[in-house]
């Protein structure tokens, strides 16, 4: 997000779409396609956005273009989602586009929580990266900025083939999405982006551990404490075993690095994150 009217305008859209959510027993993984439906053509409609997002419009005008756009391609639901979300201020039209993106994806995960995936999503996603960072090859199959509709099938069908029946049906949805209409993002951030919003949803934010060798329980459970204490929520370990990391730890809790030995550093973790 650009402005601090975008974001405020982001925490309402994100209230909107729990209540909605909550109180109709609406289809969760029917408004992500929906609401997936309408990113894609903003992001791809510039000037539409730019109507969608002018400041000196009036909400009400914007709403209703809306209505006569989208009516009858989408369910009611996101049309209504939709339509509130451009009587809001936005700092910039794309952060229009990124906020439906954010709800599409959140959408996925509601449905995966309902499911009692919700875990295996997050850790499914951060397994996904994993490999994908550690494979030249395939990154290159599933991404880079050549487009077209005989390309896009040939990246899906692939996608299709390394997950289908091996992960969770949200995981499979939410990584197609990304390969398909990544919006500029390398493969790699935008894994890493979904993995922070489904450890959101669980109120949690992601620690990713990459050690030389494998942690044991014990020293799990004191790292999860002591980062917990430090960011006063809990604390998902996403775990990774390097032996190039010599002796040692590396924690990463978004933009913080630290590195450690196994055995001694783990307090000096807290203490400088605390810092």
């Amino acid at each position: 997000m650009t402005g601090g009217v975008s974001r405020e305008a982001l925490v309402a859209a994100r209230g909107r779409l729990n209540t909605l959510v909550d109180s109709t027993g609406v289809d969760a993984t029917s408004l992500a396609d929906d609401l997936a439906q309408v990113t894609v053509l903003l992001d791809r409609e510039v000037s539409l956005r730019r109507v969608l997002t002018d400041p000196s419009q009036p909400g009400a005008g914007k709403a209703d273009l809306v209505g006569r756009l989208l009516g009858g391609q989408i369910g009611g639901e996101a049309v209504d989602l939709v339509s509130g979300m451009v009587r809001a201020r936005w700092s910039a039209s794309r952060d229009l586009v990124d906020a439906l993106e954010e709800l599409a994806d959140t959408a996925d995960l509601i449905a995966a929580e309902g499911a009692g995936t919700l875990d295996s999503v997050e850790d499914e996603l951060f397994r996904f990266g994993r490999i994908v960072a550690g494979s030249p090859e395939l990154r290159a199959s599933l991404s880079g900025k050549e487009s077209g509709e005989a390309l896009r099938s040939a990246r899906n069908g692939l996608v299709e083939r390394l997950l289908g029946g091996r992960v969770a049906p949200t995981t499979q949805r939410l990584i197609a999405r990304l390969v398909l209409h990544p919006r500029g993002r390398s493969l790699e951030a935008g894994l890493e982006s979904l993995s922070r919003l489904a450890a959101e949803r669980r109120d949690r934010s992601v620690a990713v551990v990459v050690s030389a060798v494998p942690l044991s329980d014990g020293q799990k459970r004191r790292l999860a404490g002591a980062l917990g204490r430090i960011y006063g929520r809990d604390i998902q370990l996403n775990l990774d075993v390097d032996p190039s990391v010599l002796g040692g730890i590396s924690v990463r809790v978004e933009d913080e690095v630290i590195h450690g030995t196994v055995a001694d550093r783990l307090d000096e973790v807290r203490r400088r994150m605390a810092g």
